[in-house]
């Protein structure tokens, strides 16, 4: 890659000669363009099973899970309804995966 000496920009092919495309100015010859790529080796993709994607906090429950028994579950909130009224609590068994809502 060649660059122009009165103003620096990078030398183009024109239509007749090679030139500067700011200042006018041309080249007599052939502009000689290099370009080169190295290839690293690819990176490993992990991969992330289902149990270890969960991202919510852990609660100890109250009552126990209506389908195992266990008393800790994934817990998180989303607003379900009117923007004025309670955001909906939705909990995940951490055992065995079955989700209920919490009106209150």
């Amino acid at each position: 890659m060649e660059f122009c000496p009165k103003c620096g920009a990078v030398l183009i092919h024109k239509k007749k000669n090679d030139g500067c495309p700011r200042c006018r100015y041309s080249v007599k010859g052939k502009i000689k363009l290099k370009t080169s790529e190295t290839v690293g080796e690819k990176k490993k993709i992990n991969i992330i099973s289902e149990k270890e994607s969960e991202v919510h906090p852990v609660v100890e429950l109250d009552e126990k899970c209506v389908k195992c028994g266990n008393k800790k579950a994934y817990f998180w909130t989303m607003q379900t309804r009117a923007s004025d009224e309670t955001e909906t609590k939705f909990f995940k068994c951490t055992k065995c995966s079955l989700t209920w809502r919490d009106y209150r």
